[in-house]
C-alpha cells in the first residue's frame, strides 16, 4: 500500500475517532444535565442518587420519537415512573426539564403527603421516590421546530396513592 493511500486510511480512522469522542462527550453531557439536578434534590434529603440506566433511557428515546410529529404532552402509560417536558421552541435543555420537575419541591408538603392547593407535585415526588434507583431519559425536538419533548422514566416506579415518597 503506498503512502498517500495509508495517511488516508489513518486520517480517516483519526477522523472517525474524534467523531465517536465527540459524540460520547454529547451524550455525557446530555445525561449529567438530566441527572445532576435530579440527584441533588435526592442528596438534599439524604437519598442515594438515581444510577443511569441503558434499557430505561432506550424506552425513553422510543417514547419521545413518538412524540416527535405532535409534541403532545401525553404519558407512555408504560411499566416506568415518568416524568414528561414540552417547551415551545428549541432551545430547552435537560437540564431546564429536570429543574422544573425539582422547583415543585415548594408545593410538596412532607406531613401531610399532598401538594399545595392547585398545584403539581408528582414530577418532584417520583424523582425523590425512595424505592426508585434507576433512571433514563431523552430529548426531542419535535417536528416542524414546534418544541422539544423530553421525558424520564424511573425503575422501580413510584407516586403509589396513600404512600409517602420517602
Amino acid at each position: 500500500m503506498d503512502s498517500a493511500r495509508m495517511r488516508t486510511i489513518g486520517t480517516t480512522i483519526v477522523f472517525l475517532f474524534l467523531l465517536s469522542t465527540a459524540q460520547a462527550a454529547n451524550y455525557l453531557s446530555l445525561v449529567n444535565q438530566f441527572m445532576a439536578p435530579q440527584n441533588a434534590a435526592r442528596v438534599a434529603i439524604r437519598m442515594r442518587p438515581l444510577v443511569w440506566d441503558a434499557r430505561l433511557a432506550r424506552y425513553a428515546q422510543w417514547y419521545a420519537n413518538q412524540r416527535r410529529k405532535d409534541c403532545a404532552l401525553r404519558h407512555s402509560n408504560g411499566p416506568y415512573g415518568e416524568n414528561i417536558f414540552w417547551g415551545s421552541g428549541n432551545g430547552w435543555t435537560p437540564s431546564q426539564a429536570a429543574v422544573a420537575w425539582v422547583s415543585e419541591k415548594k408545593w410538596f408538603n412532607y406531613w401531610s403527603n399532598s401538594c399545595a392547593g392547585g398545584q403539581q407535585c408528582g414530577h418532584y415526588t417520583q424523582i425523590v421516590w425512595g424505592r426508585t434507583k434507576r433512571i433514563g431519559c431523552a430529548k426531542v425536538v419535535c417536528d416542524g421546530r414546534r418544541g422539544v419533548f423530553m421525558t424520564c422514566n424511573y425503575d422501580p416506579p413510584g407516586n403509589y396513592i396513600g404512600e409517602r415518597p420517602y
